[in-house]
């Protein structure tokens, strides 16, 4: 478990990097909004890894294994290319930088791709899968506070580049993992061509699933979060209008907020191995989906900084409740044979509400007001509680884990 909790580390680390920290750099550089804006194309990869995920599944370099060699090839890639980051200035060069910073989501989305399929492949019951996804969703978290909070610390004390150069050098926690980590067994009946690796997942998971509940799951996974991911795209700017600052939000967000999230998720682990993968979607979804009904108080009563803060812990705290259940949920429904390709197209589809979905939510928020946009949340979360409903997920335990 060491070692899926460095692995998680490892995987949640670029993503900031290409995000949130460099639009902080560039702001600090004087880069304008539109360019800054143009940057978020350069997490295209997450997306679209499901298309190279098969590759993941066929091939196999001669070292360490079927899921530590591809976690080695990319984690030394992201070390090299988060240094690289070092040697841009962001106020000339906008191209070069750009591509730099795809390179390290390209890079950073192949690993995600192995260390998914890896912890799939660790796990053979319920109890250790819900384990595993909540110590790896733990060391993601983990990660973001570092190139998140840590590395905003650091640059008020050393030049932008240094800092880069310094969260490149956290990359050698994940190759030490890796090269100690023990590999997964290999399942026997590997795909044995590109196109096999490109046409038998599909065909796995719909045989195994039936059509007609396949589709259901696919809509369940589209859905499931809809209503979480709405609110969450639109909490700064709400805190903001409101009339609280960047330092009010950053220091509860940073702190109590991320505290709250790993607490959430640990805590989601434990009732997956105690109750179950089904039964934990249903508590766990309630309550995160009922959890926006502390930002639809806070709309109402805006001016009540306790609140404010309840109201970031709760949906912190809920959401890593839900997460954890989701992330095992998922690993649930993959083939050990399969489970890059598996893994990374139901991660793709959940990035369909998360990144696609919520697009209308500024519009909706402007039209209605605040408390009447975090009603509707709650709305927004009942398809996926309905889908659930009728998946029935909690029938069938013994047989939630796919081999």
């Amino acid at each position: 478990m060491s070692a899926l909790l460095i692995l998680g580390f490892s995987s949640g680390l670029p993503l900031f990097l290409t995000s949130r920290t460099l639009q902080a750099w560039m702001t600090v550089e004087g880069v304008d909004l539109t360019s800054i804006g143009m940057f978020s194309l350069v997490a295209l990869p997450y997306s679209l890894k499901v298309f190279w995920a098969p590759v993941v599944d066929r091939f196999t370099f001669p070292f360490l294994g079927r899921r530590r060699s591809w976690l080695m090839l990319t984690q030394l890639g992201l070390l090299l290319a988060i240094a690289a980051m070092a040697l841009h200035d962001p106020r000339q060069g906008l191209q070069l930088l750009a591509f730099n910073a795809l390179m390290i989501a390209l890079f950073s989305a192949t690993q995600d791709i192995a260390f998914d399929a890896y912890k799939v492949d660790v796990s053979d019951t319920e109890a250790e899968t819900g384990m595993a996804a909540a110590v790896g969703v733990f060391g993601y978290r983990i990660a973001l506070l570092v190139t998140g909070a840590l590395a905003f610390v650091l640059a008020d004390h050393m030049a932008w580049p240094t800092v880069y150069m310094l969260m490149a050098v956290f990359m050698v926690l994940g190759i030490t993992a890796t090269l100690l980590a023990p590999e997964p067994g290999t399942p026997s009946a590997l795909p044995a061509s590109l196109s096999d690796a490109v046409r038998l997942p599909f065909r796995d998971f719909f045989v195994r699933s039936g059509s007609g509940r396949a589709v259901l799951i696919i809509s369940f996974v589209i859905f499931f979060r809809y209503g979480d991911a709405l609110a969450q795209n639109m909490v700064t700017p709400f805190l903001l209008q409101i009339g609280y600052t960047s330092s009010d939000i950053g220091a509860v967000q940073g702190g109590l907020g991320l505290g709250a999230t790993i607490a959430g998720v640990l805590l989601g682990g434990g009732v997956v191995m105690r109750l179950g993968i089904g039964w934990s979607l249903l508590v766990l979804g309630l309550i995160q989906a009922l959890s926006n009904l502390v930002y639809y108080g806070l709309a109402l009563i805006p001016d009540h900084y306790p609140l404010m803060v309840s109201a970031i812990f709760i949906e912190n705290l809920s959401g890593g409740l839900g997460t954890a259940a989701f992330v095992a949920f998922l690993m649930s429904l993959c083939s050990h044979a399969f489970s890059a390709t598996q893994y990374a197209l139901l991660s793709s589809l959940n990035a369909v509400s998360r990144d696609l979905l919520v697009a209308p939510s500024g519009a909706v928020a402007e039209s209605t007001g605040w408390p009447v946009f975090f009603l509707l949340t709650l709305v927004a979360a009942v398809p996926g509680m309905a889908i659930l409903l009728v998946l029935r997920p909690w029938r069938d335990r013994a047989g939630m884990v796919a081999k």
